[in-house]
């Protein structure tokens, strides 16, 4: 199966689909009014808020993932891509995280670094392709070399960073 055809089966179960992020969102919302104020860090609740976190985040960042390498690499048009398979994700993450803010501090809710760690290397990593694809156009015309090398040192400061919160900080036994 390739990512084309695993789209359009997800393009033809749009309505279990919306109904599952949806879901996540209303259950994060119900999760804050349960255990009610300063409670959220408190197991179990916080345990469900891990669990709701990666229930939204992971097909949020896939979905974000394909958005950008549509709008960047592939020059499709954003107003041809399914709302409901490519953005609804997307939302859905944003809302869950809101939301879920408003409830618990995100350092209490485990594996929240990961995620956050993830993230950020895959926001960088995209940010290296991005500076690679055009790369001999704005070497040769707009900056120095020095510039450049700038830049790279950035984005590994950035994927050092990314990859110190998901693999974790050299734990202690």
């Amino acid at each position: 199966m390739t990512l084309r055809e695993l789209f359009a089966a997800v393009d033809g179960a749009r309505v279990p689909l919306l109904i599952g992020l949806g879901a996540v969102v209303v259950l994060t919302a119900l999760i804050g009014v349960l255990h009610g104020r300063d409670n959220g860090g408190r197991p179990p609740w916080r345990h469900l808020y891990a669990v709701l976190v990666y229930a939204a985040c992971a097909p949020g960042i896939f979905a974000a993932v394909t958005v950008v390498y549509a709008l960047l690499f592939s020059g499709d048009n954003l107003l041809d891509l399914n709302a409901a398979t490519y953005l609804a994700p997307i939302a859905a993450m944003v809302l869950t995280l809101g939301i879920m803010r408003r409830n618990v501090r995100f350092d209490e809710v485990p594996g929240f670094g990961r995620i956050t760690g993830l993230m950020t290397m895959i926001g960088a990593v995209f940010a290296i392709a991005l500076i690679l694809k055009s790369l001999r156009v704005w070497l040769f015309f707009s900056a120095s070399l020095v510039w450049f090398l700038v830049l790279v040192v950035a984005m590994f400061v950035l994927v050092k960073w990314g990859g110190r919160l998901l693999f974790g900080r050299g734990r202690q036994r």
